[in-house]
C-alpha cells in the first residue's frame, strides 16, 4: 500500500478509493513487462495518466511516449500517421514520411479512443502487435519496430464487435491486461479531496485565496453524477475560483454559477454492454427513457396547474359532447362512461383517477388518461437537441452526455437534419 501512495504522490493522483487503488496496483505490476494493456473507463477519468505511469515505470522510460487520439485523425490519413508513407503514395504525398511506429521505436504508443479506429487500420495494428512488422502506405517493404502499445477506450469494444465495427482478434490481443479506471460517481468519497486539490492549484495560478465548500455545497457536489468525471470537476473548481465573490461557497453561489449541478436527474443504470430486443444499446435506451420520464413529469405538472386554476377561479368547462363535436382529434381520448368499461381509458386500459387532479366544476368529468407514447425516433431527436443546446453545439461534450460516440452523433444529426 505504501508503494501505491508513493505512486500517487509522484504522478499527482488524488484519491483513496479502493477501486482507484486496485487500478493503480495493476498498472504498477504490469509496467515492468512488455504486455499490451487495455485501459477502459468513461471520458475524463484520466486514462492517459495511467499510460504515463506504465511508461515511466517500465524499462522504456528513457524512450519516447506518444499519445495518439484515434478518433481525432481522419480515416483517410490515420494509416499514414501511424505507419508512414512513401513519396507519391497518395495525392499530396510530396515526400516520404515516418509514422509513429517508426519514430517511437523502443518506446510506448498510447492509442486513445481505440474503438474509433477504422477496420483496415485495425488489421495493420494487429500485425504490429503479433510480430512487430508494418508496411508504409505505398510501399511493399516490410519494416520492424519494437513498440509497446497501451490502448484506451470509453466505449464497449465487445458491443462494437457485435456491430461489426471492431475485430475480435484485435480485441483479445489488446486485452492482455485490462485496467478499468473508475468513474468519479463510482468513487464519490474522493470528490472533496479532488476539489480541494484543484482549488489550491487555481489559487496559486491566479494568486487568489482558495475557495472552499460549505456543508450544503459539498453535499451538492457529492450527489451530482459528474458525467464529465475529473475533467468536469476541475472545470467547476476553476469557475468557482474565478467567479465566486466569496471564498466560502454555498448553495446560492452554486445555483448562480453552476446551476446544472442542481438539475433533477432520475436514477438510471447505464450499461456499456448488451442490447435490447430491437438491437439498441442499453446506454442509448436509458437516456431516451430518462427524457421520456422528464417529459411526462412536465406534462403532469402542467395538467395539475390547469386543474388548480379551474378550481380556484370557479371556471366552467364544456362537457364532453361539446369537446367531441368541436375537437374531433380528442376523440381517441374523450368518451362517455357508457362507451367503455368504468375505470378504463379510450384504449380500454385501466387508469387510476386522482381526486387532486379531477376538476370539480359542474358538468366536467374528464378522466386523466395515459398519454400516447412518443415515437422512439422523436424521443431520440429531442434528446440530441437538448444535449446540443446544453453544450452550445459542442458535439464532443454532447456525445459524452448521451453516452454515444461522436461519429454516431454526427450520423444522427445528419439523419434528423439538426
Amino acid at each position: 500500500m505504501s508503494n501505491i501512495q508513493s505512486i500517487k504522490a509522484r504522478f499527482g493522483i488524488v484519491g483513496n478509493s479502493t477501486l482507484l487503488d486496485a487500478a493503480l496496483d495493476t498498472a504498477v505490476r504490469v509496467a515492468p513487462t512488455d504486455l499490451t494493456v487495455l485501459i477502459t473507463g468513461e471520458s475524463g477519468v484520466g486514462k492517459e495518466a495511467f499510460s504515463k505511469i506504465i511508461h515511466q515505470l517500465s524499462a522504456r522510460k528513457h524512450s519516447d511516449l506518444i499519445a495518439v487520439n484515434c478518433g481525432a485523425i481522419p480515416e483517410g490519413t490515420i494509416n499514414s500517421e501511424l505507419f508512414g508513407h512513401e513519396k507519391g503514395a497518395f495525392t499530396g504525398a510530396l515526400g516520404e514520411r515516418k509514422g509513429y511506429f517508426e519514430t517511437v521505436d523502443s518506446g510506448t504508443i498510447f492509442l486513445d479512443e481505440i474503438g474509433e479506429m477504422p477496420l483496415d487500420t485495425q488489421a495493420f495494428l494487429l500485425r504490429v502487435l503479433e510480430n512487430g512488422e508494418f508496411i508504409r502506405v505505398g510501399s511493399s517493404k516490410v519494416q520492424k519496430t519494437d513498440v509497446r502499445v497501451v490502448a484506451a477506450t470509453n466505449v464497449s469494444l465487445t458491443d462494437r464487435i457485435r456491430k461489426g465495427k471492431f475485430r475480435d482478434d484485435l480485441y483479445y490481443r489488446l486485452n492482455t491486461v485490462p485496467i478499468h479506471v473508475p468513474a468519479l460517481h463510482e468513487r464519490r468519497e474522493d470528490i472533496p479531496l479532488l476539489f480541494r486539490k484543484f482549488a489550491y492549484d487555481f489559487s496559486e495560478k491566479y494568486r487568489i485565496d482558495p475557495v472552499k465548500l460549505d456543508a450544503q455545497a459539498e453535499q451538492i457536489f457529492f450527489e451530482y453524477r459528474w458525467p464529465g468525471n475529473v475533467r468536469e470537476l476541475r472545470n467547476a473548481a476553476e469557475q468557482l475560483s474565478i467567479l465566486s465573490e466569496k471564498r466560502l461557497v454555498g448553495q446560492v453561489d452554486i445555483q448562480r454559477l453552476l446551476p446544472h449541478l442542481l438539475t433533477r436527474a432520475l436514477p438510471v443504470t447505464f450499461k456499456e454492454e448488451g442490447a435490447d430486443a430491437n438491437g439498441m444499446p442499453f446506454s442509448e435506451r436509458d437516456v431516451l427513457y430518462k427524457i421520456l420520464f422528464d417529459m411526462r413529469k412536465d406534462i403532469n405538472d402542467l395538467k395539475s396547474l390547469i386543474f388548480e386554476l379551474v378550481r380556484q377561479n370557479d371556471l366552467s368547462l364544456p362537457d364532453q359532447s361539446i369537446l367531441q363535436n368541436h375537437l374531433p382529434e380528442w376523440s381517441g381520448f374523450v368518451s362517455t362512461a357508457s362507451e367503455r368499461p368504468p375505470d378504463t381509458d379510450a384504449y380500454n386500459r385501466p387508469v387510476i383517477i386522482s381526486p387532486s387532479k379531477t376538476a370539480t366544476t359542474p358538468g366536467f368529468n374528464l378522466q386523466e388518461a395515459e398519454e400516447e407514447p412518443l415515437a422512439m425516433d422523436e424521443i431520440e431527436k429531442e434528446a440530441i437537441k437538448k444535449a446540443l443546446k446544453k453544450y452550445n453545439g459542442r458535439r464532443k461534450e454532447a456525445a459524452e452526455e448521451l453516452k454515444i460516440s461522436e461519429r454516431t452523433l454526427y450520423r444522427k444529426i445528419k439523419m434528423y437534419n439538426l
